[in-house]
């Protein structure tokens, strides 16, 4: 049977079997904790080792600065979220605002991205482990952990709000104690004789800017890193019980958790730990302190609790994977048997195409293991940066198509707009010029390049650029 033939059987039994949609089984507590969660995983609880080597204490700033940023996208999104919530997101946003070539652009490369994510995400799951399992190579661990995580998604959506509730609640929990402990060694001494360490760390190992501009701005790529994939969020509007009332809580409280989890966590392990002394090669900072304060019980904790952190990112590549797909089927930018929903509410077909793929991604961990995770993230972070500035033009496009009355009637603005758009825009470009600029985050550019290069010809080929017209 020919790969047409294939297709053609495939699309017709999705004809037949698509006719269930997916659930509004996501409810208000599942998409606060989600929210809270999105913003804590791999990039603060590995990559932050990475960004302090880099950077030292002025990483600090770095958090705030991309942090800000993403707040700005987020609130973007969510004046398009709560005006028009539906599948697909600002994929399909771009395709009805700005035009259908944008929105198969966006919605391909964001799958791709979340591709990657899980990738990334189950590559620093296979670093944790290897603290515990120094003898088993980082690949099982990798491929394993895709595999549960898959195997969850196609069960029910309500499940994966489950699964990410007590996921979020875990890590939101963890860090707090952690810096609840950490300022108990600062300001009282704890586990330091109660001789009270103070911040005299975070200047006087070289000053607060110890590398340099240049180190500054070479962390700045992770630190974006970071916040990329809050916009998820976006993704899940349409699985929402009342968007209107949980999406604008759970956007407006991202300032309070980028202060507390990120500038908060750092500012405790940079005052505790010497920045010169965290190697972004040894695992964990937050496990590196813990170890330093002589609480080995607690670092193997907060181990456990980085690994949940991965597979809840991980978790949520492959939930929003699945929901790209069906949007682009549905646009005919995919296969049709990618449309087939089953009776619980979930695209099997399309969570599974997300899992097969990322599958074979995480060779990289048996191929290049030491390498993996800057390859991943520098790459993430191009074509993350990418959608957000889609983001931002396309609720740019959105308030053009709208009459006066219609933008005085949004129940939820973005704030100062139009300039804190077009600011954040120019912020994402310049970091898009620091990773192209500097040779060891340049690999994203050639990963993002590659992908970009591919859809494009793929839209030519296949002939959608007809289908838009």
């Amino acid at each position: 049977m020919s790969i047409n033939e294939t297709l053609g059987t495939l699309n017709e039994i999705a004809e037949n079997t698509s006719q269930h949609a997916l659930k509004r089984h996501l409810k208000a507590r599942h998409i606060r904790l989600m929210a809270l969660g999105s913003t804590i995983g791999v990039g603060l609880f590995l990559g932050a080792g990475t960004a302090i080597s880099q950077a030292g204490p002025a990483i600090i700033f770095g958090y705030l600065l991309a942090g800000l940023v993403a707040f700005v996208v987020l609130r973007a999104l969510g004046e398009m979220a709560v005006h028009q919530p539906v599948e697909g997101s600002f994929a399909q946003y771009a395709n009805d605002y700005v035009s259908p070539f944008v929105g198969y652009m966006v919605g391909w490369s964001y799958w791709f991205y979340w591709m990657i994510v899980g990738i990334a995400e189950v590559t620093a799951v296979g670093i944790y482990m290897g603290i515990w399992f120094p003898d088993l190579p980082q690949w099982i661990w990798a491929i394993s952990a895709l595999l549960m995580m898959g195997l969850l998604n196609f069960i029910a959506v309500r499940l994966f709000g489950e699964i990410e509730f007590w996921f979020a609640l875990i890590k939101v929990v963890a860090i707090v104690v952690m810096i609840g402990v950490g300022l108990s060694v600062i300001v009282f001494g704890f586990t330091n004789g109660w001789v009270p360490i103070g911040f005299d760390n975070l200047w006087k190992h070289g000053g607060f800017f110890p590398t340099g501009l240049e180190g500054f701005l070479l962390s700045i790529q992770m630190a974006m890193f970071a916040y990329i994939g809050i916009e998820m969020i976006g993704l899940s509007a349409g699985e929402t019980e009342a968007p209107e009332k949980t999406i604008p809580i759970a956007i407006n409280s991202l300032i309070v958790r980028i202060v507390v989890f990120y500038v908060g966590a750092l500012l405790v392990i940079l005052a505790i730990y010497p920045w010169h002394e965290i190697s972004h090669q040894g695992g964990s900072p937050f496990v590196a302190m813990f170890e330093k304060l002589g609480l080995r019980e607690a670092a193997g904790i907060v181990n456990f609790v980085v690994i949940t952190a991965a597979l809840s990112s991980c978790n949520a590549g492959i939930f929003s994977g699945g929901r790209l797909l069906l949007s682009l089927s549905k646009n005919g930018y995919a296969p049709k048997f990618l449309q087939k929903i089953s009776i619980s509410g979930v695209p099997q077909t399309a969570v599974f195409m997300t899992v097969f793929l990322s599958a074979i991604g995480t060779l990289l961990n048996y191929y290049v293991p030491e390498k993996a995770f800057l390859y991943l993230t520098s790459a993430l972070t191009f074509i993350g940066l990418t959608v957000w500035i889609a983001i931002l033009y396309t609720q740019i496009c959105f308030r053009r198509q709208l009459m006066a009355h219609e933008i005085n009637t949004l129940s939820f603005k973005c704030v100062f707009w139009p300039f804190s758009s077009y600011l954040a825009s120019f912020l994402i470009m310049v970091v898009i010029g620091i990773i192209s600029y500097y040779e060891e985050t340049r690999i994203g550019l050639y990963v993002a390049g590659t992908i970009f290069a591919t859809l494009i010809l793929f839209y030519y080929v296949l002939g959608f650029h007809k289908k838009s017209n």
